[in-house]
């Protein structure tokens, strides 16, 4: 009769099942004291080889066969199981400051009851670089944005990437931006840029967020913010609202993450409608006036605020770039006249590359910085509407050729009569108060005779 071979095997040190527990607790028990051996079963043992031992004396012996005496029932000490626990991995230092949650995909409101909108991302995933159109999307305001924002704070709704809340959103970080962008559906850390441009985040106003995405693996790290405001001058921390564990909350947050911090992009909603104020920042510039991105500026841009920035540049003496224009078709005239009004500020390199930022743009916007072609001791524009420098340049403090030009020339045209000395390149009352009186000639009245020249002013001036 042959004898069944047994494969020998090692239970897992973490399997909880009764069969691995059974060897590991029967392995403990094989070991010596000395060697970690439970001691009760150690003398156990010893109790059964004396039982066995005596039982081989007294049933063995020659073949008359004697009959052994039964042996001893010796009772053996039952050894409780120990249990075994799964290993309990290591809490990070602030568990609620890290991120490190899964990513739900792209879904329909109230969760995905047959197949989610768009397929789901895997580790590794790249996210799409497709656009949606601003026509296509929801409009909404900023002060919207943040109160559907605080709605979930007050609620206080737990963090769940499988779970939807009554409003139809999921309830992770990705849902929650969803929600206060009313967008159609549930996105993800890896498509929302696509409702959004991407902006500088000295940029930042309430309603924007702060997107960390990453590629290699969406379930690391990745996370998003709303921005609120900052909270204080040195713009070093902000209001951040987010969806994160356990719950919504609202908190002064570093900028831009406690975590992966050098790696969040700052966007602006597509679909952002007017200009207003939002909850816990700052106003929000007027509309037309905000940086809009430098997504719309470069080869092949096509839009309004092409236009607006060649007509600020003309203004500030970079009409000579333009055989035609400005129009919304960006073109090499928009790239020398922004490189040439960079090169004015005393900007080199990058900073002169003939792509506007947040800087030219602001100073553009505003009427302040130098004009192309210099200001004081420069080289003036034209005596005609081509050559108005911008209306920075006739502003207390302003100290350039453009205002000593316009003295002179108000003086030709009779109305200098408030002048005690001078015209002189510094701006002052005098000066105010002689272009008032020439636009009051104009038969101008409130705003339209401030005594701050405008294009109008100087083009009827210089006439």
């Amino acid at each position: 009769m042959s004898v069944p071979v047994f494969e020998e095997f090692e239970p897992a040190a973490d399997c909880g099942c009764p069969g691995c527990a059974r060897r590991r607790r029967d392995l403990a028990l094989g070991l010596p004291v000395r060697a970690g051996g439970h001691p009760a079963a150690h003398g156990a043992r010893r109790a059964l080889v004396l039982v066995t031992a005596a039982g081989a004396v007294l049933g063995g012996g020659g073949a008359s066969g004697a009959v052994a005496a039964p042996a001893p029932t010796t009772p053996v000490p039952v050894i409780p199981a120990i249990p075994v626990r799964p290993p309990v991995p290591a809490a990070p230092a602030d568990a609620a400051q890290v991120s490190d949650t899964p990513q739900g995909g792209p879904a329909p409101l109230h969760g995905p009851p047959a197949a989610p909108a768009d397929e789901a991302p895997t580790p590794g995933a790249v996210p799409t670089t497709s656009q949606i159109s601003t026509e296509s999307l929801r409009r909404t305001t900023r002060t919207e944005i943040i109160n559907r924002a605080k709605r979930w704070v007050a609620a206080q709704v737990p963090y769940s990437m499988e779970k939807y809340w009554s409003d139809g959103y999921r309830q992770d970080c990705s849902g929650y931006i969803s929600m206060a962008w009313n967008l159609r559906s549930n996105e993800w850390t890896g498509s929302l840029d696509r409702f959004a441009v991407r902006i500088d985040r000295t940029e930042l106003q309430p309603g924007d967020i702060l997107l960390f995405h990453n590629p290699a693996n969406p379930t690391r790290g990745s996370h998003v913010t709303i921005f609120g405001g900052w909270t204080d001058y040195t713009h070093t921390a902000y209001v951040a609202y987010e969806q994160t564990k356990p719950r919504t909350r609202k908190q002064a947050t570093p900028m831009a993450y406690w975590e992966n911090s050098a790696r969040y992009v700052a966007y602006r909603y597509k679909g952002l409608a007017g200009g207003d104020t939002g909850a816990g920042g700052g106003a929000t510039a007027p509309t037309g006036t905000a940086y809009p991105g430098a997504a719309y500026f470069g080869p092949g841009a096509n839009n309004a605020h092409v236009t607006k920035l060649g007509r600020m540049l003309a203004e500030r003496g970079g009409k000579r770039f333009y055989s035609q224009g400005p129009g919304p078709r960006w073109g090499e005239a928009d790239r020398r006249a922004t490189r040439a009004f960079q090169l004015a500020q005393g900007w080199k390199g990058a900073e002169a590359d003939g792509m506007p930022g947040p800087h030219t743009w602001r100073l553009l916007v505003s009427g302040g910085g130098r004009d192309i072609g210099g200001s004081s001791g420069s080289s003036g524009p034209s005596a005609d509407a081509n050559g108005f420098p911008g209306r920075g340049s006739f502003r207390p403090g302003q100290s350039n050729a453009y205002v000593e030009k316009l003295g002179k020339q108000l003086v030709k045209r009779g109305f200098g009569k408030h002048y005690l000395s001078g015209p002189g390149p510094r701006w002052t009352e005098a000066d105010r108060r002689n272009v008032e009186a020439f636009q009051r000639a104009q038969g101008w009245r409130g705003a339209a005779a401030d005594g701050y020249p405008g294009p109008e002013t100087w083009r009827r001036l210089f006439r």
